[in-house]
């Protein structure tokens, strides 16, 4: 048997893999928001976004979990929004009517305080606002996320893309 001694190919596509991931720290594509409920994990899309420097809005229908009465919602946020702080607000079924609002500790990445029960209407929206300031001054980042639970109606889809930007 012959064993080849030849340098690894892999090391030049590792260093460009490598050199791709310097800059300036900013991400190329927003960031994804995690939302677990149950056995259930969904990534979300944001429909509003502070992108090198320019608030971006982006044509994007927020996902609708059917959920169990009682069950616990968890929200993970990257870290570049922990670090800038961010908070939960609670929408009605329409999206149009902020109907209360939680402050997330600073610095933390995820949050479980809330339960599908929490929140008195069966079908609601909560969506996960980063906090105002940075390079988009009062723009931030905005994702929306419906819940149906057992029982509910959301009455069609939500009459606005994005909430205020908070």
């Amino acid at each position: 048997m012959v064993v080849s001694r030849r340098a690894p190919t892999l090391l030049p596509l590792l260093l460009v893999a490598l050199l791709a991931g310097c800059g300036s720290g900013e991400p190329a594509a927003p960031p994804d928001v995690d939302v677990e409920v149950g056995p259930q994990q969904l990534g979300v899309r944001p429909t509003q976004f502070c992108l090198d420097g320019e608030g971006q809005r982006y044509d994007s229908t927020p996902p609708i979990l059917e959920v169990s009465p009682g069950a616990t919602i968890t929200l993970t946020v990257p870290q570049s929004v922990a670090e800038r702080g961010w908070g939960v607000q609670v929408f009605d079924e329409k999206l149009e009517e902020m109907i209360g609002e939680v402050d997330v500790p600073e610095g933390d990445r995820t949050f479980d305080g809330i339960t599908t029960d929490d929140v008195v209407p069966p079908a609601f929206y909560l969506v996960v606002v980063e906090d105002k300031g940075g390079a988009c001054g009062e723009f931030t980042g905005a994702w929306p996320i419906g819940f149906l639970r057992a029982g509910g109606d959301l009455g069609g889809t939500p009459t606005s893309s994005a909430p205020p930007a908070g």
